[in-house]
């Protein structure tokens, strides 16, 4: 069984006025590519400055890797990409990892195989020598990325690690995340970039309004969640099936779990919630002389699950 890297067990936060957490709770495991959702304000920088120990909790415990965020050594096996990168502008890409590689006490003997590795890694080796001032956005992301992992870190915390990077270099840490998973790392990414956490986590979690309103498997999630969207692929093929095609969407409308009905050329979609039998609906539509060629689920993506958790906000 996986063990826990991240424990947050009803963990609240106020620094004035509501709560900025309330009660939240997650587990992220061993191995995990975990996604943190939310719109702005939700909670997240909040939630990670408690997990990286800048933030006490007003109550609720939180721990990374077994130990409690309050103690100084818990983060000592910890990477992290913020929005603010700890780079500095007047030193070269080789400068900024090689102080950093002292700040966690690396051997001297190792630092500058290990400085090597990680600029190949991100593919900043030919701009080793270059002030970081000189540095795009993107680059600049690609080296705080680099510097995360310089330690060999056990848990790496990854704030938007792709903003102001483009399309290729998206990849490319896309592929570093899958790649560090792959060697037993786990990944706690915080994105507002649902293609991005669709395509690379295992798990995920949203938060609205201070609130934990999701969280699980993300496979299991969209598999639950799609399974209330369905696509009928009718018969329907001459002007007269049509017509009782479209009289058929206001019948199906009525039924008390069909939540929607939309008629495509000779598809029906239909919206499902609570109790569903689409057994039933097969039926009504072979009454009308409907022929039913296939019915589908549909798979929701993670961004239509995003839109049901937050719908509503103001």
């Amino acid at each position: 069984m996986a063990q826990p890297v991240i424990t947050l067990d009803n963990v609240t936060k106020i620094i004035a006025g509501p709560p900025i957490l309330n009660n939240i709770s997650f587990v992220v495991e061993q191995g995990d590519i975990f996604g943190y959702l939310g719109p702005n304000g939700a909670g997240k920088t909040t939630t990670i400055r408690i997990i990286l120990g800048l933030f006490p909790p007003n109550s609720g415990k939180a721990s990374v890797l077994g130990k409690s965020v309050e103690r100084d050594d818990a983060r000592e096996k910890v990477g992290f990409v913020l929005e603010a990168d700890g780079l500095y502008d007047n030193m070269t890409a080789y400068e900024n990892l090689d102080y950093y590689c002292q700040i966690y006490g690396m051997p001297s003997a190792m630092k500058s195989k290990r400085i090597d590795e990680m600029l190949e890694l991100v593919g900043l080796s030919d701009r080793a020598d270059d002030k970081v001032s000189s540095y795009s956005k993107g680059m600049r992301q690609k080296l705080a990325l680099a510097r995360s992992m310089l330690h060999e870190p056990d848990l790496l915390i990854l704030d938007e690690p792709t903003v102001g990077i483009d399309p290729t270099g998206q990849i490319e840490v896309r592929q570093t995340i899958l790649n560090s998973a792959q060697k037993g790392k786990t990944i706690f990414l915080s994105s507002h970039n649902l293609d991005e956490v669709q395509r690379t986590c295992n798990r995920i979690a949203i938060i609205d309004r201070g609130e934990i309103k999701l969280y699980g498997e993300l496979e299991k999630l969209r598999s639950d969640m799609g399974k209330r969207q369905i696509t009928i692929e009718t018969g329907v093929r001459t002007r007269q099936q049509a017509k009782l095609l479209d009289g058929v969407v206001a019948e199906l409308e009525k039924l008390p779990y069909v939540a929607s009905c939309n008629r495509e050329a000779q598809k029906l979609r239909l919206q499902l919630e609570g109790r569903s039998d689409v057994s039933e609906i097969v039926a009504i539509l072979s009454q009308k002389s409907i022929g039913v060629e296939e019915v589908r689920k549909g798979e929701i993506s993670l961004e239509e699950i995003y839109a049901k958790v937050t719908q509503g906000r103001k």
